[in-house]
């Protein structure tokens, strides 16, 4: 136990190694707000943690996986970029007796689970922690989303781990809030308006103080305005599914909000 319960997170992870590259010549840099809030985050959460368990939107397996390695490598999932993004190191160590009791507090709640011993971390893992504990000297667990896609199963997972949060272990979803490829970089009013509806319906729904009303709202972000404008496919939402149910019935705060190529982008605190 320790004397603080840490929050949980989910942050938006940009864009492949979006923060380690020259801004275009002659325009501002479309990144630099996200880049400014992920180095400003340590700072707000006070306690360094003891481990950090991240979900990203960038691993699916059909049932909850861990990575359970003591000294994970990089995934490079991402393609086309300059070759010094490819030389990126996050040497965090892993955490195996971490993912051992993450596996168990699942199979107390029913959740089957599995350990992978060699995977390392993807792009939506160690690009924003670059920024986030620079000095890799935290342990990490990385877990995967469900290949189901189901938000209330994500939500469900997380609430199985609400109390890694009083063991000093930081549970953060790493995802972004708009996530349309095809619709990120043009220029489509229609687009630009259904983001701008979605973020403010998750924004409401995220805050509400009713936590039980939160989450029946996140179960059904399908039906929300510009849902699947927004997100096409789920994968990098079901992130905050894993935070919010790791809340409890702690509020839900937007500490993040910019238009990155004119489309809204948000990031948010439980806790």
């Amino acid at each position: 136990m320790t004397d603080t319960r840490l929050p949980t997170l989910f942050i938006p992870h940009g864009g492949g190694p979006c923060f380690f590259m020259e801004p275009p010549r002659h325009a501002p840099d479309p990144w630099k707000s996200l880049g400014d809030h992920l180095r400003g985050l340590a700072a707000t959460i006070g306690q360094r943690p003891r481990a950090i368990l991240v979900v990203s939107g960038h691993w699916e397996e059909p049932q909850a996986t861990v990575t359970a390695a003591v000294a994970p490598p990089l995934i490079y999932d991402y393609y086309g970029f300059p070759p010094h993004t490819y030389q990126l190191r996050y040497p965090a160590p892993g955490a195996p007796a971490l993912a051992a009791e993450i596996r168990h507090r699942l199979d107390v709640a029913g959740l089957p689970s599995a350990a992978d011993e060699t995977r390392g971390f993807d792009h939506g893992v160690f690009v924003p922690f670059l920024l986030i504990y620079p000095d890799a000297q935290v342990p990490v667990v990385q877990l995967s989303l469900l290949a189901s896609l189901d938000p209330a199963q994500h939500l469900a997972i997380g609430r199985a781990l609400e109390g890694l949060r009083d063991e000093g272990v930081l549970i953060v979803g790493s995802g972004l809030s708009f996530h349309n490829l095809r619709g990120f970089y043009g220029e489509n009013p229609r687009i630009a308006a259904d983001a701008e509806a979605f973020d403010a319906w998750l924004a409401r729904t995220v805050t509400a103080p009713d936590s039980a009303a939160r989450d029946e709202g996140l179960i059904r972000w399908a039906s929300a305005p510009g849902a699947r404008t927004s997100h096409p496919r789920e994968e990098h939402l079901l992130p905050l599914m894993v935070a919010a149910g790791a809340a409890g019935a702690d509020r839900g705060m937007q500490i993040f909000r910019d238009h990155i190529f004119g489309k809204a982008v948000s990031g948010y605190r439980f806790g």
